[in-house]
Order: C-alpha cells, then structure tokens, then sequence
C-alpha cells in the first residue's frame, strides 16, 4: 500500500510538471524616458509595450517562453543610454533588446549595438542610421523611404507649395540635437529645392529657457515660412515665444515634436491655432481600423489610472506595433539568432495596428507615412476637444485631407 501511495504521489508530480517549472521568461530589454522631457512620450509608449506583453502571454508568450519587459530610465538623457544597454547585455543578460523612443536616443544606442554586432529596432527615430549604415538596424517611423529626413518635413513643404503668392523666404530653426539636426537638414534641401532663400538658418542649445530672442531674429528677418525642429520643452517655449512677439509668418511649425502629446496640447490651448506641424497617425479614415480602434479603447481605459497621455493618439499604437514587429520576426525565426532575426526583418511584411510595415535597405519603411496638420478652432484647455478631428484638420496628403489651410500664422492663429 506504501508503494503503490509512493507510486501515484510520483505519477501526479509528473502530470504538474509542465506547470510547476514553468519555462523561463522570454526577457525584452530597453531604455525608457520615465522622466526628463521626453517622459510623456516615453510613459506614453511603455504603457503600450505592456498592453502587448499583457496580451501576449496570454495567448501563450513568444517560443513558448512568457513575456517579460525589463528596462531603466534614460531620463531623457542621451549620456545614459550606452551604460543602460550595457548594463542590460552584461548584468541583466537580456534575451533581446531592443531601442529606446526618439532620435536622440537611439543615435547613442548605435555604437554600442554594432560593436556586439546585435540587430536592433528602434522607436521614432529621425535617420539615424545615415550616420552609421548599419545593416542590422530597423526603425518604427513613418518618416521612411530612400530619404527619411525630406519624408519628415515633406508635407508642410507640399502645403507651403500651395500658397498664393508663392512663399520666397524660409526660417529654419532647431535645437542643436541629433533630431533637430536631421529635421533642419531635410527641410533645407527640400527649401533650396523649391528655390527659397534661406534667410534665418540657426541652431540653439538645447539648454535654452528663453526663446524670445530667437523668435525675435527670426521676425527681423521677415521670413514667408518659418520650419522649427524641437523636442517638446523647446517646442512649448517656441510656440509661447512667437504669441509673445506677435510671429508674422504664412506658415510656422512643421517638425515641432511635443504637440501631439495630449499634456503639452491641454496646456498650450488656444496657442495652438494656425500651427502646421507633422503627426503620424490619427483615428481617421483608413487609419481607424478595428484593431486600431480596439488598442485604442484598452489603452485610454488603462490611461488615467497610469497617469499618461490621455488620448495616445502619437506614440502609443507605434510602440504596439514596434513589439507587433519584433514578436513576428522572434516567431518567424523560432528562435533569437541576431542575424536571423535581421534578415527577417529585411525580407518580410508585417503587419501591425498601423498597417502593414515592410523595411528598406536602409532599415526605414519602404514608405513614408508623414500628415500635415493645422490646428484650428481650439479653445481653452479640455481634453475632450483633442478628440474631435476638426481641431487637428489634416491638409496633407490629399487622401487624408480633412479640411482647408487657414494663412498666414499671424490670422489663422486668432
């Protein structure tokens, strides 16, 4: 009787082991900005990385193996970021890793990435790879295509292009920044190119609180289109800098990152009338699918309780879909051969919550997906107005278009 008790104990241990040892953690290491001034896009984009894992795991992980997400602030930062990666290669020891969020951050992930020859997916960053030519770099922007820098800024160009009288002069202004630098770098071909002269082409550091002087050289100058490259502290003091000085201009905006962040568009309100400015996604036309919509509605339901952006219109459905991309390749692969996963992701489509994504020998979308849009009719500071498509009127590509370009700056902003 013992023997036979010892037996079925033994054969019941067996029948629990799958689930009593259950497989290792499939480990994703990144950089994160948790605080600085990118923090409300980073927030933003982590909490949809964790909607992803969340779902997931329970539909089985990845190779079998439960999701885990591993990552530390950068800060917005981009001096931390070889230590974060390094620290996640050789104390962490994580099974994959993948970019942080923005040009600035990743252009420092880089050299780090190619001396371990790691195969590496970046979140919204502006060709950094023109500087490195990196075979096993992919990025998740829709600024893409053969020449990501003109893809970025081409649109305000296009709208510029429809003004009668035909725009003579350009301001271009930036942070001096790997993002900024880019940006300004785009639109200055695009500029000579549809035979502008250039009469203000300066960078700032990105340091600067008071941007009242710059503004005020640019107005001196008198320009017909002023572009701005900024990140959003220096994008916020920008926009209140040019109310301040009373901006004269057809067109202002174009590459300015922080005002599609729901937080920075609440606070600026009425400001922002008579922006042209870029964004990558908005819950309109083919853009609103069902898979769209549905990440969207588990998104804003998490929102509030995880203090981030209320909306996550911008960064979130293209954070989802970055750890979409990664999670097909890892099981297309079955496995997390570095080169293997690289070439996947060379000769595959994806598909994604924002469409299918195929990538280029440069790493970038085969093709560019960039809006233009003007805001109009904001008023006052609720975030409830932000939902409404008509604040954000899209005026490019035509596909999209929504509404018609209220010029210049100085009217369309009352």
């Amino acid at each position: 009787m013992r023997r036979s008790t010892r037996w079925l104990l033994a054969a019941a241990l067996l029948c629990l082991a799958p689930s009593a040892y259950a497989a290792e953690p499939l480990v994703i290491g990144f950089d994160i900005e948790l605080t600085g001034g990118l923090a409300p896009n980073g927030k933003a984009a982590l909490l949809a990385m964790q909607i992803w894992a969340e779902e997931t795991n329970a539909k089985g992980g990845l190779l079998g193996r439960p999701v885990k997400l591993l990552y530390y602030d950068d800060q917005s930062n981009p001096a931390t970021v070889p230590g974060i990666i390094t620290k996640l290669l050789d104390v962490d020891h994580v099974d994959v890793l993948i970019g942080g969020n923005g040009t600035n951050m990743l252009a420092p992930a880089m050299p780090v990435i190619m001396q371990r020859n790691l195969m590496l997916l970046g979140l919204f960053g502006l060709d950094v790879n023109s500087e490195f030519h990196y075979p096993k770099y992919f990025s998740i922007i829709p600024a893409g295509g053969p020449n990501p820098k003109e893809a970025f800024s081409q649109g305000f160009f296009a709208v510029a292009a429809t003004l009668d009288p035909k725009p003579k002069t350009i301001a271009l202004v930036g942070a001096d920044a790997e993002f900024s630098k880019n940006a300004l770098d785009g639109a200055r071909a695009q500029a000579k190119r549809a035979g502008y002269k250039i009469v203000y082409d300066e960078t700032y550091p990105p340091s600067t609180a008071d941007y009242t002087p710059i503004v005020r050289a640019i107005q001196a100058a008198n320009p017909d289109l002023v572009f701005v490259g900024s990140y959003p502290p220096d994008t916020v003091g920008m926009v209140r800098a040019a109310h301040e000085v009373g901006l004269r201009a057809k067109l202002f905006g174009g590459g300015m990152v922080g005002l599609q962040a729901t937080a920075i568009k609440t606070q600026l309100g009425q400001l922002l009338n008579g922006i042209v400015d870029y964004d990558f996604w908005l819950p309109v036309g083919s853009d609103a699918t069902p898979e769209a919509l549905a990440f969207l509605a588990k998104y804003q339901a998490k929102a509030a309780g995880a203090g981030v952006d209320a909306l996550g219109f911008y960064l979130p459905p293209f954070a989802y879909s970055d750890m979409q991309v990664l999670g097909q390749a890892i099981e297309g692969t079955h496995g997390l051969d570095q080169d293997k996963l690289a070439d996947y992701l060379r000769t595959h489509t994806f598909r994604t919550i924002v469409g299918d994504i195929s990538f280029g020998p440069n790493g970038e979308w085969t093709k560019p997906r960039v809006l233009a849009v003007q805001f109009q009719g904001v008023a006052g500071h609720e975030v409830e107005q932000f939902k409404d498509p008509k604040k954000e009127v899209i005026l490019w590509p035509p596909e999209f278009k929504s509404g018609e370009l209220k010029s210049p700056y100085d009217q369309a902003r009352q």
